[in-house]
This record gives structure tokens, sequence and C-alpha cells, in this order.
């Protein structure tokens, strides 16, 4: 996280609630995945942060997309990218999205059978494996359950493989991804195993593709190892990685001020950002670390909770705060990834801004005012006229 000064420096000049993102956050890592992995092609996955500022900075870098929405893969046109560069993936992909997909040249990843017979035709095309894992996540996080509506199960295999190549598609290879915010190592190890054990049926592939998913402490060399064996077993020419969360929580902050404190049977700060900014703790009950921008002596444990009318707006429980004083600022940290994407104009909130350090502050995002918020309805209204 940025020091206090520039945190603060960037409330007062952008106001809160404000996301801002540390760009030497992100090339560091991106820096540890290339150290780990090697020559593997990465590929960001953008549902993290479709910023494009940040999508800039990692094309830059070589880094490809992985979209998975009509509006993520305009994004990847609007910004030149063509062929290699991008991913389509999703469990239900739209005739837009074939489209967006194929005019791009991407390559498309196969999630259930009969798709193989809607992408386009001629299109590169991977083969999403399903690999029935229980894993170290919350649920809504987990992709690659048994239960999960995600990717083939490992029976049907071989036949989807067979079904894209009798139908002429250039079948590239195989593509697993099981979950996000995953520290443990062996949830991967033994996706890649059993990944490998299709060998034999699938034969030589020229792309294994491991996804992503890794929380951000995660053992990536010993990750990378296994998917190297996993790759090896397929005589794979190439790796593929599908990074999001991994590339971009750290380098965020969400920026928050103090509107009073209360007090019923739990104390609270009440402050300008809640579920509508942040949604990750009320949707996963995801925590994040927060930091007062202010000094003093413990005054105990806070609950943080933003101003929507419903009980589960609370940003963190228990939170050490030195006294809240109204206007103090609050950093709440990871949230560079599933934040600002997620947030929401529910109560006719404006959407927050948002901002980039790379030496100097950079406005990326302006704020929402309330116009921005119902002008898709005033333009219905002249359509329908």
């Amino acid at each position: 996280m940025l020091p206090d000064e520039q945190l603060l420096e960037a409330a007062e000049r952008f106001g809160t609630p404000l996301y801002v993102y540390d760009a030497r956050e992100i090339d560091a890592a991106l820096a540890r995945v290339r150290a780990a992995f090697g020559d593997a092609r990465v590929f960001y996955a953008m549902k993290a942060n479709s910023n494009f500022a940040v999508l800039r900075r990692l094309r830059a870098a070589g880094v490809g997309f992985e979209a998975v929405s009509p509006g993520e893969l305009a994004r990847a046109r609007f910004l030149g990218c063509s062929g290699d560069e991008v991913i389509v993936n999703g469990p239900a992909k739209t005739p837009q999205e074939y489209a967006l997909g194929g005019e791009i040249g991407a390559t498309f990843v196969v999630d259930r059978e009969e798709e193989v017979e809607r992408v386009p035709a001629g299109a590169r095309v991977l083969v999403r494996v399903n690999p029935a894992l229980d894993v170290s996540t919350h649920d809504h996080l987990a992709t690659g359950a048994p239960v999960s509506k995600f990717g083939v199960r490992l029976d049907r295999v071989a036949a989807t493989v067979a079904a894209a190549r009798a139908r002429g598609l250039h079948l590239r290879g195989l593509h697993v991804h099981i979950g996000s915010a995953i520290r443990d190592a062996s949830d991967f190890l033994a996706a890649f195993e059993r990944l490998a054990g299709l060998a034999s049926t699938v034969g030589e592939l020229e792309v294994l593709d491991v996804g992503g998913g890794w929380g951000v402490d995660a053992d990536l060399a010993g990750i990378a190892r296994a998917a190297r064996e996993a790759q090896a077993a397929f005589g794979a020419r190439e790796l593929w990685v599908e990074p999001g969360r991994y590339l971009v929580a750290t380098s965020g902050t969400l920026l928050t001020r103090v509107v009073g404190t209360k007090e019923t049977g739990r104390r609270f700060v009440l402050v300008d950002a809640g579920m509508t900014e942040l949604l990750r703790p009320m949707l996963y009950g995801a925590t994040h670390p927060v930091r007062p921008l202010w000094a003093g002596a413990d005054a105990g444990l806070f609950d943080l909770a933003g101003p929507a009318c419903e009980s589960g707006d609370l940003l963190a429980r228990d939170v050490p705060l030195p006294e809240p004083a109204v206007g103090a600022v609050l950093a709440v940290g990871q949230a560079g990834a599933y934040g600002a994407v997620m947030s929401s104009t529910y109560l006719s909130r404006s959407r927050p801004a948002e901002a980039l350090w790379d030496g100097e502050w950079r406005l990326v995002r302006r704020r929402e005012r309330p116009e921005d918020v119902w002008r898709a309805e005033l333009d219905a209204e002249t359509v329908t006229a």
C-alpha cells in the first residue's frame, strides 16, 4: 500500500470514495509470475479490473487478455488486440461474443460439448476441463468443483476433443481453472494431475492453459513446477496462464472518509463507501486489511459500516482504530481486484473515481455524476417517444 501522505493527497485531490492503484505493484506482480512460469504466455483475466489504464500497462508489457463478456471483448478490440492476444471464455457465450471473438481472431474456450457446434467455423479452441475438485476457497469462487457450472466433465473430454477435430476446428489444447483466491498449492497440484491423466486419450497438444486463481501469497514456484509436469505429459509446446486478481489486487486501495460513529450492541464507524463501492465483503465474506490514515491511541474495535440501508453493508468487522473523527480517511487494502469493476449504482449512487500512481497521480476514471446514472433511462424515453 502507498504511504499515508500519498493516499491523503489523492483523497484531497479527487475526493472519496476513491480507488487508487500503484502501477509499481502491478509491475512487481507480473515480474513474479514471469519469474515462476518462465516463458509461459500470460493472459490477464480482465474481469478483475478492466480499467483502460491497467489494460494498456499490461498490454505494453506483452500480456494478452482473457475476456468473458461482450463488453470485455469490445475493450480488447478498442485497444487493437487481435489473434493470440485474446482468449474468449465463459459458460454461456452469446452470438455477440462469438461474432466479436471471430472478428478479433481470438481463441475460444469450449465450456461444454454442444459449444463445439457454436464457435465460428475454423476457430482456434481450447477445451475447458472440470477436474471435479473441492478446493480451499469460498463456494462462490470455486469453478472446478463437481457441482460447478464450468467446464467439461473428465469422462467427456475425449469425446469433446474428437468432436472439435471432426468439425475442423483448430484444437489448440486443454484449459483448466479451479477458482479464485486459492492459497493451498496442493489444490492446483491435484487439478494438474487429473488433467495429465487425460494425456493417453487426448494425445499431443499445442497448448496447455492452467488458468490462474492463485492467492496473493501462493507458492508460484511450486504451482509452476506442477504445471510444467502436466505440460510435459501432453508434449505441449506452450504453457498459458491466466492471472487476474494476483496481478492487481495488492495494487489497489479504496479510500473512504468517516462521516460519523455510532454505538448499539456494537461500535460502528460510519463511512462514505460501502457495498456499492466494494461488494466482496458482503458477497464472499472477503476480508481486506484496513489502515487508518490518522494517528492516536488505540480506542478499541470498530465495524466499518457503509451508507446503504442494508444490514450486510459492512466493509470490515472488529478493526482496531484510534478514536475516529469526522472527515478522517481510512484505507482499505488489496482492493485492486473485483473492487471498482463490481461497484454498482444501487440506491442511485454514483460509482467512484479511480486514480493511478506512477510517480505522480493521474485520474483514470472520473467520478460518475447523478445524471450519468440515469442517462440511459432518458435516452430510452427519447428513442420510444
